[in-house]
Protein backbone atom coordinates (compact mmCIF):
# COMPACT_ATOMS: atom_id res chain seq x y z
CA UNK A 1 0.00 0.00 0.00
CA UNK A 2 1.33 3.46 -1.28
CA UNK A 3 1.80 6.01 1.52
CA UNK A 4 -0.81 7.99 -0.13
CA UNK A 5 -3.49 5.17 0.58
CA UNK A 6 -2.29 5.08 4.31
CA UNK A 7 -2.53 8.73 4.86
CA UNK A 8 -5.91 8.78 3.80
CA UNK A 9 -6.63 4.86 5.12
CA UNK A 10 -5.98 6.29 8.73
CA UNK A 11 -7.22 9.75 8.70
CA UNK A 12 -10.38 8.60 7.61
CA UNK A 13 -10.68 5.51 10.00
CA UNK A 14 -9.49 7.83 13.05
CA UNK A 15 -12.62 10.31 11.98
CA UNK A 16 -15.22 7.72 11.74
CA UNK A 17 -14.33 6.26 14.83
CA UNK A 18 -14.15 9.68 16.29
CA UNK A 19 -17.62 10.45 14.99
CA UNK A 20 -18.93 7.26 15.91
CA UNK A 21 -18.03 7.51 19.69
CA UNK A 22 -19.17 11.32 19.92
CA UNK A 23 -22.54 10.48 17.92
CA UNK A 24 -22.73 7.56 20.44
CA UNK A 25 -21.56 9.45 23.49
CA UNK A 26 -24.93 12.54 22.15
CA UNK A 27 -27.27 9.63 21.94
CA UNK A 28 -26.62 8.39 25.57
CA UNK A 29 -26.17 11.63 27.08
CA UNK A 30 -29.45 12.94 25.46
CA UNK A 31 -31.40 9.66 26.21
CA UNK A 32 -30.21 10.25 30.09
CA UNK A 33 -31.20 13.71 29.86
CA UNK A 34 -34.91 12.98 28.32
CA UNK A 35 -34.96 10.50 31.55
CA UNK A 36 -34.13 13.25 34.05
CA UNK A 37 -36.23 15.95 32.79
CA UNK A 38 -39.28 13.39 32.28
CA UNK A 39 -38.82 12.21 36.31
CA UNK A 40 -38.66 16.05 37.08
CA UNK A 41 -41.75 16.42 35.77
CA UNK A 42 -43.55 13.29 36.86
CA UNK A 43 -42.48 14.11 40.33
CA UNK A 44 -43.95 17.39 40.04
CA UNK A 45 -47.07 16.22 38.63
CA UNK A 46 -47.46 13.67 41.60
CA UNK A 47 -46.51 16.25 44.19
CA UNK A 48 -48.90 18.62 42.62
CA UNK A 49 -51.56 16.28 43.17
CA UNK A 50 -50.42 15.35 47.14
CA UNK A 51 -50.52 18.53 47.97
CA UNK A 52 -54.04 19.35 46.21
CA UNK A 53 -55.47 16.99 48.18
CA UNK A 54 -53.81 17.67 51.54
CA UNK A 55 -53.53 21.61 52.11
CA UNK A 56 -56.93 22.39 50.17
CA UNK A 57 -60.02 21.51 52.09
CA UNK A 58 -62.07 22.05 49.59
CA UNK A 59 -60.87 19.95 46.74
CA UNK A 60 -62.16 16.48 47.09
CA UNK A 61 -61.63 13.20 45.25
CA UNK A 62 -64.10 14.25 42.41
CA UNK A 63 -62.89 17.59 41.52
CA UNK A 64 -59.12 17.02 41.94
CA UNK A 65 -59.83 14.10 39.29
CA UNK A 66 -61.62 16.51 36.63
CA UNK A 67 -59.21 19.08 37.49
CA UNK A 68 -56.55 15.81 36.16
CA UNK A 69 -58.45 14.63 33.53
CA UNK A 70 -58.30 18.54 32.11
CA UNK A 71 -54.89 19.33 32.74
CA UNK A 72 -53.45 16.02 31.82
CA UNK A 73 -51.13 15.75 28.67
CA UNK A 74 -52.53 13.23 26.50
CA UNK A 75 -49.43 12.48 24.98
CA UNK A 76 -48.00 11.16 27.98
CA UNK A 77 -51.04 9.05 29.09
CA UNK A 78 -50.61 9.61 32.83
CA UNK A 79 -51.66 7.92 35.49
CA UNK A 80 -51.80 8.72 38.90
CA UNK A 81 -52.06 6.57 42.63
CA UNK A 82 -51.96 7.90 45.97
CA UNK A 83 -51.71 5.83 49.15
CA UNK A 84 -52.53 6.81 52.70
CA UNK A 85 -50.24 5.90 55.72
CA UNK A 86 -51.94 2.68 55.77
CA UNK A 87 -51.36 1.47 52.19
CA UNK A 88 -54.85 2.67 51.31
CA UNK A 89 -56.09 3.94 47.58
CA UNK A 90 -57.52 7.01 48.41
CA UNK A 91 -57.05 8.89 45.00
CA UNK A 92 -56.91 7.58 41.36
CA UNK A 93 -56.52 9.97 38.67
CA UNK A 94 -58.35 7.45 36.11
CA UNK A 95 -60.60 4.43 36.64
CA UNK A 96 -58.91 2.09 34.40
CA UNK A 97 -55.77 3.24 35.49
CA UNK A 98 -53.31 0.02 35.42
CA UNK A 99 -50.02 0.98 37.50
CA UNK A 100 -48.32 -2.64 38.70
CA UNK A 101 -47.45 -1.87 42.76
CA UNK A 102 -47.48 -4.21 45.84
CA UNK A 103 -46.90 -3.24 49.29
CA UNK A 104 -42.90 -3.76 48.62
CA UNK A 105 -43.06 -0.89 46.59
CA UNK A 106 -44.77 1.64 49.29
CA UNK A 107 -42.32 0.29 52.19
CA UNK A 108 -39.18 0.99 49.92
CA UNK A 109 -40.64 4.64 49.21
CA UNK A 110 -40.98 5.36 52.97
CA UNK A 111 -37.11 3.88 53.18
CA UNK A 112 -35.79 5.30 49.68
CA UNK A 113 -38.10 8.24 49.53
CA UNK A 114 -38.20 8.09 45.88
CA UNK A 115 -37.86 5.34 42.80
CA UNK A 116 -37.65 5.51 39.11
CA UNK A 117 -38.25 2.30 36.90
CA UNK A 118 -39.11 1.56 33.67
CA UNK A 119 -42.39 -0.83 33.65
CA UNK A 120 -42.96 -2.20 29.95
CA UNK A 121 -43.81 1.22 27.73
CA UNK A 122 -44.79 3.49 30.82
CA UNK A 123 -42.07 4.96 33.41
CA UNK A 124 -43.32 4.82 36.92
CA UNK A 125 -42.31 7.54 39.11
CA UNK A 126 -43.11 7.07 42.98
CA UNK A 127 -42.62 9.32 45.56
CA UNK A 128 -43.17 9.79 49.85
CA UNK A 129 -44.60 12.76 50.95
CA UNK A 130 -44.93 13.46 54.79
CA UNK A 131 -46.85 15.61 56.90
CA UNK A 132 -47.09 16.35 60.99
CA UNK A 133 -50.56 14.19 60.71
CA UNK A 134 -49.87 11.41 57.89
CA UNK A 135 -47.77 10.06 55.72
CA UNK A 136 -48.32 9.68 51.87
CA UNK A 137 -47.51 8.04 48.61
CA UNK A 138 -47.70 9.07 45.35
CA UNK A 139 -47.22 6.33 42.58
CA UNK A 140 -47.17 8.12 38.46
CA UNK A 141 -47.09 6.23 34.98
CA UNK A 142 -46.83 8.16 31.62
CA UNK A 143 -45.19 7.46 28.45
CA UNK A 144 -42.69 10.20 27.11
CA UNK A 145 -44.02 10.16 23.48
CA UNK A 146 -42.64 13.35 22.86
CA UNK A 147 -39.14 13.05 24.22
CA UNK A 148 -39.13 9.73 22.50
CA UNK A 149 -39.42 10.99 19.68
CA UNK A 150 -37.43 13.47 20.14
CA UNK A 151 -34.36 10.94 20.95
CA UNK A 152 -35.30 8.45 17.80
CA UNK A 153 -34.98 11.85 15.36
CA UNK A 154 -31.64 12.46 17.01
CA UNK A 155 -31.09 8.79 16.92
CA UNK A 156 -31.80 8.83 12.77
CA UNK A 157 -30.11 12.14 12.07
CA UNK A 158 -26.71 10.95 13.89
CA UNK A 159 -27.36 7.71 11.91
CA UNK A 160 -27.82 9.87 8.69
CA UNK A 161 -25.20 12.38 9.97
CA UNK A 162 -22.84 9.47 10.61
CA UNK A 163 -22.95 7.44 6.88
CA UNK A 164 -22.72 10.95 5.05
CA UNK A 165 -20.21 12.36 6.84
CA UNK A 166 -17.85 9.80 6.60
CA UNK A 167 -18.34 9.15 3.24
CA UNK A 168 -17.84 12.72 2.18
CA UNK A 169 -14.81 12.18 5.14
CA UNK A 170 -13.02 9.12 2.76
CA UNK A 171 -14.07 11.42 -0.44
CA UNK A 172 -12.39 14.73 0.81
CA UNK A 173 -9.49 13.24 2.67
CA UNK A 174 -8.05 11.14 -0.47
CA UNK A 175 -8.22 14.21 -2.70
CA UNK A 176 -6.83 16.53 -0.36
CA UNK A 177 -4.10 13.77 0.58
CA UNK A 178 -3.55 13.09 -2.78
CA UNK A 179 -3.61 16.87 -3.38
CA UNK A 180 -0.59 17.59 -0.86
CA UNK A 181 1.38 14.12 -1.99
CA UNK A 182 1.49 15.64 -5.69
CA UNK A 183 4.57 17.12 -5.17
CA UNK A 184 6.05 14.07 -3.96
CA UNK A 185 4.52 11.82 -7.21
CA UNK A 186 6.48 14.43 -9.38
CA UNK A 187 9.59 14.02 -6.95
CA UNK A 188 9.08 10.31 -7.58
CA UNK A 189 8.84 10.37 -10.75
CA UNK A 190 11.62 12.62 -11.46
CA UNK A 191 13.58 10.11 -9.74
CA UNK A 192 12.66 7.19 -11.43
CA UNK A 193 13.90 8.90 -15.05
CA UNK A 194 17.22 9.93 -14.16
CA UNK A 195 19.79 7.21 -15.50
CA UNK A 196 23.55 7.36 -16.44
CA UNK A 197 22.53 10.15 -19.04
CA UNK A 198 20.63 12.59 -17.21
CA UNK A 199 22.37 13.00 -14.29
CA UNK A 200 22.32 16.74 -14.23
CA UNK A 201 18.50 16.28 -13.34
CA UNK A 202 17.53 18.58 -10.43
CA UNK A 203 14.14 18.85 -8.23
CA UNK A 204 12.71 21.77 -8.38
CA UNK A 205 12.12 23.07 -4.74
CA UNK A 206 9.95 25.90 -3.30
CA UNK A 207 10.31 28.37 -0.44
CA UNK A 208 8.25 27.08 2.26
CA UNK A 209 10.84 24.59 3.42
CA UNK A 210 8.26 21.62 4.06
CA UNK A 211 9.47 18.43 4.44
CA UNK A 212 9.42 17.66 1.11
CA UNK A 213 11.39 20.25 0.25
CA UNK A 214 14.02 18.91 2.74
CA UNK A 215 14.43 16.08 0.86
CA UNK A 216 14.60 17.54 -2.46
CA UNK A 217 17.35 19.51 -1.48
CA UNK A 218 19.34 16.47 0.14
CA UNK A 219 18.86 14.76 -2.97
CA UNK A 220 19.74 17.76 -5.28
CA UNK A 221 23.03 17.43 -3.09
CA UNK A 222 23.69 14.13 -3.29
CA UNK A 223 23.01 14.23 -7.34
CA UNK A 224 25.53 16.75 -7.36
CA UNK A 225 27.85 14.71 -5.26
CA UNK A 226 27.13 11.57 -7.69
CA UNK A 227 26.99 13.71 -10.90
CA UNK A 228 30.94 15.22 -10.01
CA UNK A 229 31.95 11.13 -9.02
CA UNK A 230 30.92 10.43 -12.24
CA UNK A 231 32.35 12.79 -14.39
CA UNK A 232 35.35 12.27 -12.60
CA UNK A 233 35.42 8.63 -13.38
CA UNK A 234 34.79 9.20 -16.63
CA UNK A 235 37.36 11.42 -17.55
CA UNK A 236 39.85 8.95 -15.89
CA UNK A 237 38.74 6.16 -18.27
CA UNK A 238 38.85 8.75 -21.42
CA UNK A 239 42.38 9.59 -20.63
CA UNK A 240 43.71 6.44 -20.02
CA UNK A 241 41.85 5.29 -22.60
CA UNK A 242 43.30 7.64 -25.11
CA UNK A 243 46.67 7.36 -22.97
CA UNK A 244 46.68 3.62 -24.12
CA UNK A 245 46.43 4.27 -27.44
CA UNK A 246 49.60 5.82 -28.56
CA UNK A 247 51.74 2.99 -27.22
CA UNK A 248 49.37 0.16 -28.35
CA UNK A 249 49.61 1.93 -31.78
CA UNK A 250 53.58 2.13 -31.50
CA UNK A 251 53.58 -1.64 -30.52
CA UNK A 252 51.65 -2.18 -33.48
CA UNK A 253 53.32 -0.62 -35.97
CA UNK A 254 56.54 -2.57 -34.40
CA UNK A 255 55.09 -5.55 -35.01
CA UNK A 256 53.93 -4.84 -38.51
CA UNK A 257 57.22 -3.82 -39.68
CA UNK A 258 58.73 -6.71 -38.26
CA UNK A 259 56.37 -9.15 -40.23
CA UNK A 260 57.00 -7.70 -43.38
CA UNK A 261 60.80 -7.68 -42.81
CA UNK A 262 62.49 -10.40 -44.89
CA UNK A 263 64.70 -11.42 -41.82
CA UNK A 264 62.22 -12.18 -40.12
CA UNK A 265 61.53 -16.03 -39.81
CA UNK A 266 58.34 -17.80 -40.60
CA UNK A 267 58.16 -19.12 -37.03
CA UNK A 268 58.69 -15.87 -35.68
CA UNK A 269 55.67 -13.71 -37.77
CA UNK A 270 53.16 -16.93 -36.41
CA UNK A 271 54.12 -15.50 -32.99
CA UNK A 272 53.85 -11.91 -34.28
CA UNK A 273 50.64 -12.68 -36.14
CA UNK A 274 49.33 -14.23 -32.72
CA UNK A 275 50.84 -10.95 -30.57
CA UNK A 276 49.24 -8.43 -33.21
CA UNK A 277 45.85 -10.46 -32.86
CA UNK A 278 45.67 -9.63 -29.12
CA UNK A 279 46.82 -6.04 -29.49
CA UNK A 280 44.25 -5.39 -31.94
CA UNK A 281 41.68 -6.70 -29.68
CA UNK A 282 42.80 -4.63 -26.57
CA UNK A 283 42.85 -1.64 -28.90
CA UNK A 284 39.50 -2.25 -30.04
CA UNK A 285 38.55 -2.94 -26.01
CA UNK A 286 39.97 0.61 -25.55
CA UNK A 287 38.29 2.10 -28.66
CA UNK A 288 34.94 0.81 -27.15
CA UNK A 289 35.71 2.31 -23.54
CA UNK A 290 36.85 5.31 -24.50
CA UNK A 291 33.81 5.94 -27.00
CA UNK A 292 30.86 5.26 -24.12
CA UNK A 293 32.98 7.70 -21.96
CA UNK A 294 32.60 10.23 -24.66
CA UNK A 295 29.09 9.44 -25.32
CA UNK A 296 27.48 11.71 -22.80
CA UNK A 297 29.93 14.37 -23.58
CA UNK A 298 28.25 14.78 -26.92
CA UNK A 299 24.56 14.83 -25.69
CA UNK A 300 24.28 18.81 -25.86
CA UNK A 301 25.39 18.19 -29.80
CA UNK A 302 22.33 15.79 -30.83
CA UNK A 303 20.71 19.03 -32.27
CA UNK A 304 21.34 19.18 -35.78
CA UNK A 305 18.21 17.06 -37.87
CA UNK A 306 19.45 14.09 -39.85
CA UNK A 307 18.19 11.59 -42.58
CA UNK A 308 18.66 8.08 -40.84
CA UNK A 309 18.49 6.28 -44.81
CA UNK A 310 21.53 8.38 -45.01
CA UNK A 311 23.14 7.62 -41.80
CA UNK A 312 22.45 3.55 -42.11
CA UNK A 313 23.85 3.75 -45.80
CA UNK A 314 27.37 5.22 -44.38
CA UNK A 315 27.34 2.64 -41.51
CA UNK A 316 26.68 0.40 -43.89
CA UNK A 317 29.55 1.69 -46.59
CA UNK A 318 31.93 1.92 -42.97
CA UNK A 319 30.74 -1.97 -42.41
CA UNK A 320 32.47 -3.27 -46.06
CA UNK A 321 35.47 -1.94 -45.50
CA UNK A 322 35.81 -4.23 -42.21
CA UNK A 323 33.78 -7.47 -43.03
CA UNK A 324 33.72 -7.48 -46.81
CA UNK A 325 32.18 -10.64 -47.57
CA UNK A 326 29.37 -9.43 -45.30
CA UNK A 327 26.06 -8.42 -47.20
CA UNK A 328 23.58 -6.21 -46.51
CA UNK A 329 19.87 -7.15 -47.63
CA UNK A 330 17.65 -3.84 -47.86
CA UNK A 331 14.00 -3.14 -47.76
CA UNK A 332 12.03 0.02 -47.22
CA UNK A 333 8.72 -0.01 -46.71
CA UNK A 334 6.29 1.85 -48.90
CA UNK A 335 4.70 4.67 -46.53
CA UNK A 336 3.00 8.07 -47.28
CA UNK A 337 4.68 9.31 -43.81
CA UNK A 338 7.98 7.74 -44.15
CA UNK A 339 9.95 10.56 -45.83
CA UNK A 340 8.84 12.86 -42.64
CA UNK A 341 9.77 9.87 -40.00
CA UNK A 342 13.12 10.09 -41.14
CA UNK A 343 14.28 13.07 -40.36
CA UNK A 344 16.14 12.28 -36.56
CA UNK A 345 17.16 14.94 -34.53
CA UNK A 346 20.63 13.90 -33.10
CA UNK A 347 24.17 12.98 -33.58
CA UNK A 348 25.55 11.77 -36.43
CA UNK A 349 28.68 10.54 -35.69
CA UNK A 350 27.03 8.70 -32.77
CA UNK A 351 23.99 7.58 -34.43
CA UNK A 352 27.09 5.37 -37.22
CA UNK A 353 28.22 3.69 -34.46
CA UNK A 354 25.37 2.50 -33.01
CA UNK A 355 23.58 1.24 -36.71
CA UNK A 356 27.28 0.25 -37.39
CA UNK A 357 27.46 -2.24 -33.99
CA UNK A 358 24.02 -3.67 -34.95
CA UNK A 359 24.93 -4.45 -38.47
CA UNK A 360 28.26 -5.95 -37.69
CA UNK A 361 26.81 -8.14 -34.80
CA UNK A 362 23.82 -9.19 -37.04
CA UNK A 363 26.46 -10.34 -39.48
CA UNK A 364 29.07 -11.58 -37.53
CA UNK A 365 26.75 -13.60 -35.84
CA UNK A 366 24.35 -15.19 -38.70
CA UNK A 367 25.19 -18.63 -40.09
CA UNK A 368 25.68 -16.90 -43.59
CA UNK A 369 27.39 -13.66 -43.17
CA UNK A 370 24.24 -11.46 -44.05
CA UNK A 371 21.70 -9.33 -42.36
CA UNK A 372 18.48 -7.90 -43.53
CA UNK A 373 17.41 -4.00 -43.11
CA UNK A 374 13.96 -3.12 -42.83
CA UNK A 375 12.87 0.24 -42.58
CA UNK A 376 9.33 1.09 -41.90
CA UNK A 377 7.10 3.74 -39.67
CA UNK A 378 4.41 3.66 -37.84
CA UNK A 379 2.59 7.46 -37.13
CA UNK A 380 5.23 9.93 -36.20
CA UNK A 381 7.60 6.49 -35.05
CA UNK A 382 10.38 5.25 -37.27
CA UNK A 383 11.26 1.66 -37.20
CA UNK A 384 14.40 -0.01 -37.94
CA UNK A 385 14.56 -3.80 -37.90
CA UNK A 386 17.61 -5.38 -38.70
CA UNK A 387 17.64 -9.44 -38.58
CA UNK A 388 19.53 -12.79 -39.17
CA UNK A 389 19.57 -16.35 -39.29
CA UNK A 390 21.19 -17.63 -36.42
CA UNK A 391 21.91 -19.42 -33.09
CA UNK A 392 18.85 -17.14 -31.11
CA UNK A 393 19.55 -15.94 -27.18
CA UNK A 394 17.92 -17.70 -24.34
CA UNK A 395 15.22 -15.67 -21.89
CA UNK A 396 18.52 -15.33 -19.57
CA UNK A 397 20.60 -13.93 -22.00
CA UNK A 398 18.21 -11.73 -22.99
CA UNK A 399 18.00 -10.11 -19.77
CA UNK A 400 21.58 -9.70 -19.56
CA UNK A 401 21.65 -8.49 -23.44
CA UNK A 402 22.37 -4.84 -22.87
CA UNK A 403 24.80 -5.29 -20.10
CA UNK A 404 28.54 -4.58 -20.42
CA UNK A 405 30.81 -7.48 -21.00
CA UNK A 406 28.06 -9.53 -21.73
CA UNK A 407 27.96 -12.42 -24.42
CA UNK A 408 25.61 -15.12 -25.37
CA UNK A 409 26.81 -18.77 -25.93
CA UNK A 410 26.27 -18.18 -29.95
CA UNK A 411 29.63 -16.12 -29.32
CA UNK A 412 31.79 -18.49 -27.94
CA UNK A 413 33.86 -18.64 -31.63
CA UNK A 414 33.64 -14.79 -32.04
CA UNK A 415 36.26 -12.43 -30.86
CA UNK A 416 34.99 -9.57 -29.02
CA UNK A 417 34.49 -8.14 -25.10
CA UNK A 418 30.27 -7.66 -24.90
CA UNK A 419 30.44 -3.54 -25.07
CA UNK A 420 28.89 -3.08 -28.66
CA UNK A 421 25.20 -3.17 -27.59
CA UNK A 422 25.49 -1.32 -24.66
CA UNK A 423 27.38 1.36 -26.78
CA UNK A 424 24.11 1.14 -28.92
CA UNK A 425 21.46 1.03 -26.19
CA UNK A 426 23.63 4.28 -24.31
CA UNK A 427 23.77 6.14 -27.51
CA UNK A 428 19.79 5.24 -28.78
CA UNK A 429 18.97 6.48 -24.91
CA UNK A 430 20.96 9.70 -25.55
CA UNK A 431 18.30 9.76 -28.40
CA UNK A 432 15.17 9.09 -26.66
CA UNK A 433 15.09 6.12 -28.79
CA UNK A 434 14.89 2.28 -27.86
CA UNK A 435 16.32 -0.78 -29.02
CA UNK A 436 14.16 -4.33 -28.35
CA UNK A 437 15.34 -8.26 -29.19
CA UNK A 438 12.68 -10.75 -30.56
CA UNK A 439 12.58 -13.94 -31.90
CA UNK A 440 10.26 -13.72 -34.39
CA UNK A 441 10.86 -17.15 -36.04
CA UNK A 442 12.96 -20.40 -35.76
CA UNK A 443 16.62 -19.77 -35.65
CA UNK A 444 16.40 -16.06 -36.75
CA UNK A 445 17.08 -13.13 -34.04
CA UNK A 446 15.93 -9.62 -34.77
CA UNK A 447 16.83 -5.67 -33.29
CA UNK A 448 13.92 -3.25 -33.74
CA UNK A 449 15.62 -0.15 -33.48
CA UNK A 450 12.46 3.09 -32.72
CA UNK A 451 12.84 6.66 -33.13
CA UNK A 452 10.48 9.71 -32.44
CA UNK A 453 10.75 12.04 -35.20
CA UNK A 454 11.50 15.16 -34.15
CA UNK A 455 10.05 16.98 -37.24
Amino acid sequence: MTLKNRISLLVSLLFTILFGLASTLIFILYSNFRKEEFRERLQIKALSNIKLLVNVKRVDNQLLKMIDQNSINKLYDEKTLIFDSHFKLIYSSIDDAKINWSIDDLKYLKKNKTFFKQQGNYEVYGVFYDTKDKDFYALISATDDYGKRKLLFLRYTLIVSYIFFTCLCWVVTSLIVKKLMNPLGEFHQKIKNINENNLDTRVQTKRDKNEIDLIANEFNFMMDRIEISYQKQKEFTAHASHELRTPLSRITAQIENTITDSTTSVRTKNFLQNILSDVNQLTALINSLLVLSKIDTNKNEIAEVHRMDEILFSAIAFLKKSLPDSVILFEIEENENLDQALEIEGNKNLLEIALGNVLKNACIYSDNNQAKVKISCEEDLLILSISNTGSTLSQEEQKNLFQPFMRGKNAKDTSGFGLGLRIVNRILTLHNAQIYYSIPEENTNMFQLIFESKV
